[in-house]
């Protein structure tokens, strides 16, 4: 659905939940994750029409987790996982190029230290395979580094161990706003999502073949049945869950991993330059400067707890911890520097014998006799490719004359967002516009400006419009009101948690903020969605144990 009066696609939750309850569709889709939404965007723009249903908030698990890297995954290189770091390392590219905003170039810098896992041969072979396979060009490919030029790069390395180093690129990004925008895109080409909105059971036809979806959504606990031809789970960790409902689990099933990662005040950790470093058991860990703060991740381990409350224990802040002071040996950083954290899981396909940092992170499609198609593993880098495959299994299982009826994907040249950025000049040019704007409200912090763009993109002038409509005192208030305005009713925001979470990512980012403007929010979320006394002071609790998640270090998993 686009809205013509604002020029872009919007997320409106009663007219998408009646559509969804009246409709036959071509393809229902389970999971509102990046997959997901994925999926639906590449189905949708081929011409099939197309619903997709999320239990809790889009993005809300795994896609909301993840380093927030558009990366080729350049470790992978070790494990000879040639045609995911190529497939990932093009993809990489391809999303920037597709919202250039929000997918921002990153260079990324790998110190060479004595006694380190990685010399400088096997490093300056290592960056040159995998610019090939990336087909990387111009600015953006691999220099080494002497050490003088590594510790210009970034002072803060320990002058006494630094050998050189090597400079390539990534791309950074915010995973549950990528998430966001790919589902806004594919409402404007027709597909029906909603959240909050829970997949019970399958209801199946004479042939032991689903016919339909027994639904319960969770704002009104009015339950409902859903209709399609095909129907995919896209729903990381809980695909073995689904797989079970289905009776078509089978001995190829998920191994669960746990990642975290750890936020510090930028003065706490005030590195010049992304680093990629790694650490004494072998494994790889990103420290990356945003803004305000640095955060650091990831730990990678086998994880057996409960899939809906994942947090992190003392032990992965510790072993953060010491691989940063590993480095930057100056630093002493504790536990009590952290300011937030957070943590999520990587639904990856089992392997016999396998550690968690060795399992692949391919993407694999499981199909049941009953019709259902599950896809597991992968990397948000290439959600896109992994929407193309899950499609072509559909179309594989149409008859010729029903095929003929859907276009080829079309997702290589979509902009996720409209309007659109053309180049990163432009992204640049909108910022400063974007600070002028905002300094005539008084607000003079270029950080503000570059938050709005890359969080909003061109529909930041919108909120900065809507802002001057409500009447406190401080300016940036007026701007998260007008925010939360937008967010409400353009993207579906249905919780406190959604709002400072999924749409503005203020929980990992900016705590102290979400702490002071929680009440403020909670106001006029009340007001927006009629919420009675009951719902208030469930959003309370619910955002008290967020908060409480995000800044805490358990002794032990929740079971």
């Amino acid at each position: 659905m686009v809205d013509d009066t604002l020029g872009f696609s919007v997320l409106n939750r009663a007219e998408q939940l009646k559509k969804l309850q009246s409709e036959t569709f071509d393809l229902a889709i389970i999971g509102g994750g990046i997959t997901g939404s994925g999926i639906a965007l590449d189905a949708a723009s081929r011409g099939l029409k197309v619903c997709l249903v999320e239990k809790n908030d889009f993005a809300s698990g795994t896609s909301n987790k993840s380093t927030k890297l558009i990366h080729g995954g350049l470790r992978y290189l070790k494990q000879f996982e040639i045609g995911l770091v190529r497939e990932s390392g093009t993809e990489r590219a391809i999303v920037h190029k597709l919202a250039p905003h929000l997918v921002v170039p990153e260079k990324m810098l790998i110190p060479l230290i004595k006694n380190g896992t990685y010399g400088k041969l096997m490093t300056t072979i290592g960056l040159k395979i995998y610019d090939y396979l990336a087909d990387v060009n111009g600015d953006d490919k691999r220099v080494m580094l002497n050490k003088a030029e590594t510790l210009e790069k970034e002072p803060l390395l320990d002058k006494s161990r630094v050998l050189g180093g090597g400079l390539y690129s990534e791309y950074r990004t915010d995973d549950a706003r990528l998430t966001i925008e790919v589902l806004k895109t594919a409402t404007s080409f027709g597909t029906t999502a909603i959240n909050y909105c829970e997949m019970q059971s399958f209801n199946y036809d004479e042939h032991s073949k689903i016919k339909s979806l027994n639904c319960i959504d969770h704002n009104t606990k009015n339950q409902f049945t859903l209709k399609a031809r095909h129907y995919i789970s896209a729903t990381g960790p809980w695909v073995d869950d689904l797989r079970k409902k289905d009776h078509s689990l089978t001995h190829k099933h998920l191994h669960i991993t746990k990642g975290v990662h750890i936020v510090f005040p930028f003065e706490k950790l005030p590195i010049k330059q992304s680093i990629y470093f790694d650490v004494p058991d072998g494994r790889m860990i990103f420290a990356i400067p945003r803004g305000r703060i640095t955060y650091v991740g990831t730990t990678d381990s086998n994880y057996s707890g409960s899939l809906d409350r994942v947090v992190a224990t003392k032990n992965d802040a510790l072993y953060l911890i010491n691989a940063i002071n590993n480095v930057f040996t100056s630093l002493n950083l504790t536990i009590e520097d952290v300011e937030s954290c957070w943590a999520g899981l990587r639904p990856l396909i089992h392997e016999d014998n396998k550690a968690p940092s060795e399992l692949s992170r391919k993407d694999e499609l499981f199909i049941s006799e009953s019709g259902l198609i599950s896809i597991a593993g992968g990397k948000l880098t290439g959600y896109r490719k992994m929407a193309q495959r899950a499609i072509e299994a559909v179309l594989k299982t149409m008859d010729t004359d029903k095929k003929q009826n859907f276009e080829n994907s079309k997702t290589l040249q979509l902009p996720l967002v409209s309007p659109a950025f053309q180049s990163d000049t432009e992204v640049s040019l909108y910022q400063n516009k974007l600070e002028k704007k905002l300094a005539i409200l008084g607000i003079n912090n270029p950080y503000r400006a570059q938050y709005l763009c890359s969080t909003f993109g061109k529909q930041a002038e919108t909120i900065i419009l809507k802002s001057e409509d409500f009447n406190n005192d401080h300016p940036l208030e007026r701007l998260i009101r007008a925010e939360l305005w937008y967010t409400i009713n353009n993207e579906m925001v249905n919780s406190l948690t959604d709002f400072f979470v999924r749409r503005t990512g203020r929980l990992f980012f900016n705590i102290s903020g979400v702490k002071r403007y929680s009440m403020l929010i909670l106001e006029d979320m009340a007001e927006y969605l009629n919420w009675d006394d009951k719902r208030i002071l469930e959003e309370k609790q619910s955002l008290n144990t967020l908060i409480q998640d995000a800044t805490t270090f358990y002794d032990k998993e929740f079971e």
